[in-house]
């Protein structure tokens, strides 16, 4: 089968090989022998007035507290509150953690969500509600496997179910990995689950800081040319003719144009160039932190700016990441990993990538979220760190016609409980396809033939 487009988990940063291109055309025939499921009809509602043509969503793994970061408790005790002391932001009254120089001048542009809930403490469950919308069961389910009856499919592939927009580069893409546990389990709610393979967000797996990164996808073999390619794809089609002569029923034509969108890809200059970072300058890289994080955040820029519709960049989890503590899960020496590791790359990508959508004109047509699975608990614990909070967090939203500047939703004084408007991950997915002008009543039929709305939440009309 052809990796990238038809594996749950594809990456898209492993070599095409000579052998993958010629199995592109016998895919079709093993697919169809394989009884691939049909994709589901889609009823569409009244488009909104939303202003956004793409998102961008940043998924900080772990969950981040929200007392050094959008909810800081300046008046709680010491064990609450933590070493970090709020700073004052560019909107009068608006106060965040003090690491986030850079954010603070921007907040104008942010919304603010500081009473999101999923009543789930487990990464892989809450993890699911946050992508998806709909609550994982049980709840509270760790290292849970993607799998019915969890397989509704994550947001990115529902955008790519629905999208109507003509596009060379896929309407949904994650990267730089997919995520996952400690001990290596991937989480439910990242792809297409009953939507099928087809609308899968195509995975970038890959290292953008890195002094070597390519994506190989984008270019051909040494030994490939253009010429050899157009034999290939003449030598495909007349396989396609044969194959749709023995399956009248026309089960193969979505693989048919999947297979087209590959060989576009691979002969398109445009498709290379959207993810080749050395077309930016040294300084514009620099202000986006010459990290992995940082660099995904830009590589996400570029894709939206190609026409990729929904990308989510998810915090690079690299190798040397503590155990005990990796990405934003801080059960240990938090305030030493805020400070050294975790929110100045933050601030500088976030900062760096409103910057250049305002400059570029197009803050108010690309969404950024900035979102996790939950937070942290109220207090310490005994290694200096945090556990896992779903009971009340924090999120942020900005541009694609979200009115920032302001606060909605609040937590107790330990930012424990919440105590005013309660935001849950329904709500949010339905902002989300608002903004992106697809009502959330939006209809797709399951498996089973039953519609489905896209989303069950409420428009957070406060914000839009």
């Amino acid at each position: 089968m052809l990796s990238i487009l038809d594996q749950p988990h594809a990456s898209l940063c492993d070599r095409l090989t000579r052998r993958t291109l010629l199995r592109a055309g016998s895919a079709a025939a093993v697919g169809a022998a394989a009884g691939w499921r049909l994709q589901p009809a889609v009823t569409a509602a009244e488009p909104t007035a939303g202003r956004a043509k793409s998102v961008i969503v940043l998924f900080l793994l772990g969950g981040p507290p929200q007392h050094s970061t959008w909810d800081p408790k300046p008046d709680a005790p010491a064990e609450v509150r933590g070493e970090i002391e709020p700073i004052a932001t560019n909107v009068p009254g608006i106060y965040i953690g003090e690491l986030f120089e850079r954010t603070s001048r921007l907040v104008d542009k942010l919304a603010i969500l500081r009473a999101v809930v999923t009543n789930d403490n487990a990464h892989s469950s809450s993890g699911y509600f946050m992508m998806t919308g709909v609550p994982h069961v049980p709840m509270n389910r760790e290292n849970a496997n993607p799998g019915p009856p969890n397989d509704h499919p994550t947001l990115g592939a529902v955008v790519r179910r629905i999208s109507r927009r003509p596009a060379l580069l896929p309407s949904a893409v994650r990267l730089p990995h997919h995520i996952f546990n400690t001990d290596g389990s991937v989480w439910p709610g990242q792809d297409s689950g009953w939507l099928g393979h087809a609308a899968d967000p195509w995975l970038f797996q890959c290292e953008p800081a890195s002094p070597t990164f390519d994506v190989p996808q984008f270019r051909l073999a040494a030994d490939v040319t253009l010429d050899r390619l157009a034999e290939r794809r003449s030598l495909l089609e007349q396989m396609d003719e044969q194959l749709r002569q023995i399956d009248r029923a026309h089960r193969l034509d979505k693989y048919g144009d999947e297979q087209r969108q590959v060989f576009d890809l691979l002969s398109s200059p445009q498709a290379r160039s959207a993810c080749d970072l050395n077309r930016e300058t040294e300084e514009v890289r620099n202000r986006y932190g010459r990290n992995q994080f940082g660099q995904s955040v830009l590589l996400a820029r570029r894709l939206v700016e190609a026409g990729v519709e929904f990308v989510q960049v998810n915090w690079f989890r690299g190798p040397e990441e503590p155990s005990n503590a990796p990405c934003w899960d801080s059960h240990a020496s938090e305030t030493a990993r805020l400070k050294q590791v975790l929110v100045p790359p933050l601030d500088l990508a976030l900062s760096a990538l409103f910057e250049d959508l305002e400059r570029s004109g197009r803050l108010e047509e690309t969404l950024v979220v900035c979102t996790a699975e939950f937070g942290r608990t109220p207090r310490f614990n005994g290694s200096a760190g945090r556990d896992h909070w779903g009971h009340v967090f924090s999120i942020a939203l900005g541009g694609g016609g979200i009115r920032g500047g302001q606060v909605v939703g609040a937590s107790d004084e330990q930012a424990a409980w919440p105590v005013s408007r309660i935001v849950r991950p329904q709500d949010i997915t339905s902002t989300i396809f608002h903004a992106l002008g697809y009502a959330p009543e939006t209809e797709i039929l399951d498996p089973a033939g039953r519609p489905l709305p896209i989303s069950r939440g409420e428009v957070i009309r406060e914000i839009v």
